[in-house]
Order: structure tokens, then sequence, then C-alpha cells
């Protein structure tokens, strides 16, 4: 029973119900709170909330019990302490830019890097008085030597968007710092499974680690390839409340129905990585024989370039890889290659059910770049392998028309 409305119209009861469900519910997954306005119990009460650390809640865009749980969890699985959530990858770079950079600052960007990434700095950034230098990933003393008392961040991403590349992170780490820059590393590649940006040497309080951890859960964290989210990960409690700041003046929330994704995908991620890892070493593999192709470009195969950090650092990879074709092969012959697939669907991103494929123009990516023949990126999905690889051999006689 409840108490009956103080309202007798009821329009008004219907707003102003008194019922409140008993507490002690428990089911697989979290409920989903979907909120701007919050409403507090008395003024005493609103005047006291803090949401600044997850104390209590005051308004839907500084979090709800749905995202402060979906930032927990991240935390978790970046191997950090404190999260926020961003509608997207790219908002999470742009976070930490904001947060962490002020007019006559430089930031240092590999070279191989998520291209919006270096777009973000070749404008906004650049029209705030922020500088930004490019910096050779594949060369640790280099860096060390680029670093300079204006330099106050430093982007580390393993490996290189498209090209693969993987560095030596833990002395990419130590080259920053040593000049005392903070490290910022895009862990969309390694989702939190491959290695733990904040140990990658030794363990407790001395175990060498980035500062900031961006993650695009657009990818292995959703995995359905349906929503659009980012994260942006620290260990340290001061620099968390300036990323926490920057994100509130920004006004960047996400979705209740869009942390419920990700919330019900996590899960499985384990699962779905090892499955796209396996999936992409044979397919990778595979291509590594084919007469086709100069070279194959993924970090746990032999050969492809910072294979050996890799494998200092990890154990697993994903399901991501690219192929450059030998020269004597046109981008018009490439591209009916990628036209004449079957199962893999021209489209950007990756991590979801459905393998995709992309043709990339080097000349527009790198200043000098290393291969002369045609890239193709490839993400493998949760199809069989056998039917891809079936796929990927048929599509190759479009090479030769």
């Amino acid at each position: 029973m409840t108490e009956p409305a103080v309202a007798t119209s009821i329009a008004t009861q219907l707003i102003h119900h008194p019922y409140q469900p008993p507490a002690g519910f428990a089911a697989p997954q979290p409920g989903v709170f979907k909120a701007s306005t919050v409403i507090f119990p008395n003024v005493a009460a609103m005047r006291a909330r803090n949401w600044k650390e997850k104390a209590g809640y005051t308004y839907g865009l500084h979090g709800t019990p749905t995202t402060f749980t979906l930032e927990e969890r991240i935390a978790t699985l970046e191997g950090g302490l404190h999260t926020v959530l961003v509608p997207s990858g790219l908002a999470a770079i742009a976070l930490t830019d904001i947060a962490l950079l002020r007019a006559g600052d430089e930031v240092l960007i590999p070279d191989n890097a998520y291209n919006p990434n270096k777009e973000l700095a070749r404008h906004e950034l650049a029209g705030w008085g922020i500088t930004h230098r490019f910096y050779d990933p594949m060369d640790a003393n280099a860096l060390a030597a680029s670093v300079t008392p204006q330099t106050k961040l430093v982007w580390i991403e393993p490996p290189g968007s498209v090209t693969m590349e993987f560095p030596d992170v833990p002395n990419l780490v130590r080259a920053a710092r040593s000049k005392g820059a903070l490290v910022a590393l895009d862990n969309t590649w390694g989702a939190g499974l491959a290695f733990n940006p904040f140990k990658l040497e030794g363990e407790g309080d001395d175990a060498l680690g980035v500062d900031v951890s961006a993650h695009a859960l657009t990818k292995y964290p959703s995995g359905g390839g349906d929503v659009l989210m980012g994260s942006a990960t620290t260990r340290d409690a001061a620099l968390h409340l300036k990323l926490n700041a920057a994100h509130m003046r920004m006004g960047w929330g996400v979705g209740a129905n869009d942390a419920e994704v990700v919330l019900r995908a996590l899960p499985s991620l384990p699962l779905r990585y090892d499955a796209a890892d396996r999936a992409g070493r044979a397919l990778a593999q595979w291509w590594a024989q084919r007469p086709e192709v100069e070279q194959v470009l993924h970090p746990a195969l032999a050969g492809s370039p910072g294979h050996e950090h890799w494998q200092t650092l990890c154990t697993k990879a994903a399901g991501l890889f690219s192929i450059v074709f030998d020269a004597r092969y046109s981008a018009r012959q490439v591209d009916a290659f990628v036209d004449a697939l079957k199962l893999f669907r021209i489209g950007f991103s990756w991590a979801g059910p459905v393998s995709l494929v992309v043709p990339y123009d080097l000349s527009m990516m790198r200043k000098q770049p290393t291969w002369r023949g045609a890239l193709v990126r490839f993400s493998l999905g949760l199809e069989a392998i056998d039917d891809l690889i079936a796929d990927s051999e048929q599509a190759l006689a479009a090479l030769g028309r």
C-alpha cells in the first residue's frame, strides 16, 4: 500500500505519485537511469552534493548510476582508478588535449597516429596557440631529443593507425618523462587486454605507466558497431580532476542507452577480443604466403615493424592488420579487389561482428611512406575464418582485370 497523493487531479497524481519500488532488486545487468534533472530531497542536500568524487548526483550531465557504473568498469579494464566518458574516441583525445594544454604549450604526436588526432592539432589546437610536432614513434632516442620545456604532452599510439608499427612503448614513456612531459596513450587497439598502459614495467607504485589512457569504446568494448563513445582514464586523482573539470565545462555527456549497450557488451569483451585475435593472425599468415603481397603489417607477425616490441609487451593482438600489395598492382586494381570482396564490407571503424576492409593512400597519410604499393586494412569480425580466407582468395581475381 502507498499513501494517497496530496493532489486530487489525476494529471498531478501521475507526476507526483508516492510509490517507490522496494530496494534490493538484483539482475545480471545494471539498471538504466535516464535523467537531465536530478531531484534533491531538500536544499541542504542540493548544496552538499559532490559529483566530482562520485559521492552523489547533481545533474544528468555529471553522472547517473548507469554512467558511474560504466566509468568504474572501464577504469578496471584499463588498469586505472578514474574514468570519464565522452561521446567518441576522438572526443577522448580532444578532452585530454583541452584539459592539459594551454597557449604556448606544445604537443608531440606520432607520425603514424590516428589522423583526426593530427588534424585536431593542425587546426583547433593551433588556433588556440598550442603548437605541435610529429615524431617518429620507432625512435625513442629521437623523441627524447625532441622534447623541449614547452612540450607538455606526448601522445603514443601502439600500434600506429593503419600502418600498424608497434613502438617501444616503455622507452617512449621514459623519453617523455625525462623532460617532464605528460604521456597520453591511445589504447583502443589494446582494449585494456593486450597490455596494461599503467603497468608497462614493474609493479606497485614504482610501475612505469602513462598518465592518461584514451579509449574509443566505440570499438571492442561496445562490440556491435552501433555505439559511439570514448573514455579517458588515469590513476592520478589531481589529473582526473583536471579532466573532469574540462569535461564539465565542455558539456560532453553520453546517453544512458549507449552506456547500457557498452555495459551489456563488457562481459563478452575478452571472448570477442580473443576470437578476433585468432582470426586476424590466421588471415594475416595466409596473406603472408601470397605472391601478390609485398608485406603484411600485423604486430604479432615476425617481420612486421616493431614485432619485437609487441612481443615484449603483449600476448594478445587485436583482429586488425594491413597488407601492402606489390607495386605492380595499380590503385585501380587494388580498389577492384576490395570491391570484389563479398563478406568483408567497406567501412570505417572496426571491432564489430562484421569484418571490414578499407584501401588507403599512404601518400596522403605519411610524410615519407615506406612502401610503394597500395595498402588495404582488414578488420576481422566474428565470421568463420575459413569463409574469410575463401572470400579473400576469390576477390584476388579482380586484380588482373
